[in-house]
């Protein structure tokens, strides 16, 4: 009964495991993992790995060694299909039931389906999994018509990554640019155009109603009515969070897994981090479902702790990153609401960073093969920074002198 149970593996749950023993947890830890793999990292999948640069190895977040000295016992493979409140319990698929007196949730998101006909087809694919990039992987040769559905960070990682392949690349957003839920319309500009440039067919404010196959090849029918012929696509729409097991054990859901600034949900023996986890964000005041690694590192250091009775609020800055072709994007903060944008650099370089102001105060930045502006960009928004917008503009003027 005194052991933590983790549903999930994935960032979150090695960084549990490594805070859990680092702050004396000597009980037992159970993982379990609906894939027959150790965690591995997700964000090389659309890139690196997709490229072949990156052998499927390479991926582990942590080798084999590292459960073993810690004392992990595995249950990968395994689905866990219900959470027995009363008992302290967890179900598995294949009937199995494990104890447990913490339980933290890392069940992350599932990619958003397409909903029109055709769509079911062994041509239209989704990125989630190792398994997903592998199956994409092996389509990918010198020519292949590639059809990407979206234009987010997945698709046009994709694009690139594919491009790079040999592909003939289309991209398809039913938006009016691309990244239009991530960034501002000047970054999303310049992206637009590094596309177009390296070769990708990019439409705009197009969508999909259906496909229709052949055996040698599958069309698109798009919104218009006009029709376009592909060999693979992509659909890369956004993610739905995965709350299904944690609602069947009556735990409150909302955009995700509700839960307190401890990562705690209203059952105090249960937890959930990362991508399936709906928090409330002391700086943004409002409540946030964040897909990225740093909030899952954070939200799993977070858990293990209260569990360890060392209790520490998750307080942290969203962050995020995106690789496309040579281009490195770091965001910091979250440009909701914003009411004065300002660029620092020269985009024709392709390198320079998008400020975002809010009342004045710098509330997050977009830096474009900029770390430094990314670190320091970090800084401003967290000291809440009121800068002179010129001398924000002005790359002679160091970001360190701006700081409050």
């Amino acid at each position: 009964m005194h052991s933590v149970v983790i549903i999930g593996a994935s960032h979150a749950a090695t960084e549990a495991i490594a805070t859990l023993r680092k702050l004396g947890w000597t009980d037992k830890i159970i993982l379990i993992g609906d894939e027959p793999h150790l965690p591995y990292h997700r964000p090389p999948l659309s890139k690196a790995f997709l490229k072949g640069d990156l052998s499927a190895d390479k991926l582990l977040i942590r080798p084999e060694s590292f459960y073993q000295k810690h004392d992990v016992e595995l249950h990968l493979g395994r689905r866990a299909v219900e959470i027995d409140r009363p008992a302290n319990r967890v179900v598995l698929d294949n009937g199995e039931q494990l104890d447990y007196q913490y339980l933290i949730l890392a069940t992350g998101t599932r990619a958003r389906k397409l909903p029109v006909d055709g769509a079911d087809s062994e041509r239209i694919h989704y990125l989630r999994t190792l398994q997903d990039v592998e199956v994409i992987q092996a389509k990918l040769t010198e020519g292949t018509k590639m059809l990407i559905v979206g234009a987010g960070y997945i698709g046009l990682e994709v694009a690139a990554s594919a491009l790079q392949l040999g592909c003939q690349v289309t991209v398809l957003e039913a938006m009016e640019r691309v990244l239009a839920r991530v960034t501002s319309e000047t970054v999303s500009e310049f992206y637009q155009q590094v596309h177009r440039n390296a070769g990708v067919d990019l439409r705009l404010n197009a969508s999909v109603t259906g496909f229709t196959h052949q055996p040698d090849n599958s069309q698109a029918e798009l919104g218009d009515g006009s029709k376009l012929e592909f060999d693979i696509a992509l659909v890369g729409i956004g993610v739905v969070a995965n709350t299904e097991l944690a609602a069947g054990a009556s735990l409150v859901c909302d955009n995700g897994i509700v839960v307190n600034e401890h990562a705690q949900t209203n059952d105090p023996h249960i937890y959930a981090v990362g991508d399936c986890s709906y928090h409330h964000n002391p700086f943004y005041n409002r409540h946030l479902r964040l897909e990225s690694v740093p909030n899952a590192v954070e939200q799993a250091k977070t858990a293990a702790s209260s569990i360890c009775g060392q209790a520490i609020v998750y307080d942290q800055l969203p962050w995020f990153w995106s690789d496309q072709y040579d281009l490195k994007l770091q965001t910091a903060g979250l440009f909701d609401g914003f009411d004065q944008v300002v660029v620092r650099g020269d985009q024709a370089t392709r390198k320079f960073s998008v400020f975002y102001l809010q009342d004045g105060h710098v509330i997050a930045v977009d830096a474009i093969n900029s770390p430094a502006d990314f670190m320091l960009g970090k800084k401003l928004i967290l000291s809440r920074a009121t800068p002179d917008t010129d001398d924000l503009s002005n790359q002679e003027v160091p970001l360190k002198s701006l700081l409050v």
